[in-house]
């Protein structure tokens, strides 16, 4: 899995493949998620949110396994055409915003899930849900996209 080619037509190895297609999905497997709320069906939308963030993690951990044993940063980065220091403040950005991003979504989870109990007993839902849920939805949309355009700028360029 972490030597094997990839199956994009790229210089990626296969991991980096799944990844990014995984991540290139993810803001529309977010709407799916999204439409469950929206449609009041909240327990399909809290199981599908903890599934997606649970395959997030997962993918993170099988990417960042990956980028270790094949060279890292660095060594993907002295094939691309795209400049290094471009590269470096991009992938900064990415990942500031990515960890932003899954910290704001373990948050959300957890507190709607202690508020889903709660309401159970006749509590009202946290009024700022959708708010900080169409936030992170935004900064998980972005990380995605910013994800693609690294392996675009690693890979193709």
């Amino acid at each position: 899995m972490f030597s094997h080619p990839g199956f994009l037509g790229t210089k990626a190895l296969f991991f980096m493949d799944i990844v990014t297609i995984y991540f290139a999905l993810l803001p529309f497997l977010l709407a799916v998620s999204i439409r469950f709320a929206i449609k009041k069906q909240y327990a399909a939308h809290f199981k599908s949110q903890f599934l997606l963030l649970g395959l997030t993690l997962l993918i993170v951990i099988i990417f960042e396994i990956g980028v270790r044993i094949s060279g890292g940063f660095l060594e993907y980065s002295q094939h691309s055409t795209i400049n290094y220091n471009f590269l470096l403040i991009f992938l900064i950005i990415h990942i500031i915003i990515a960890l932003a991003a899954v910290a704001g979504w373990i948050y959300l989870i957890i507190s709607s899930y202690k508020e889903y109990k709660n309401h159970l007993s006749g509590t009202p839902f946290m009024p700022k849900h959708k708010y900080i849920a169409r936030s992170i939805f935004a900064a998980l949309t972005l990380t995605s996209l910013m994800g693609v355009l690294i392996y675009l700028f690693l890979f193709i360029f």
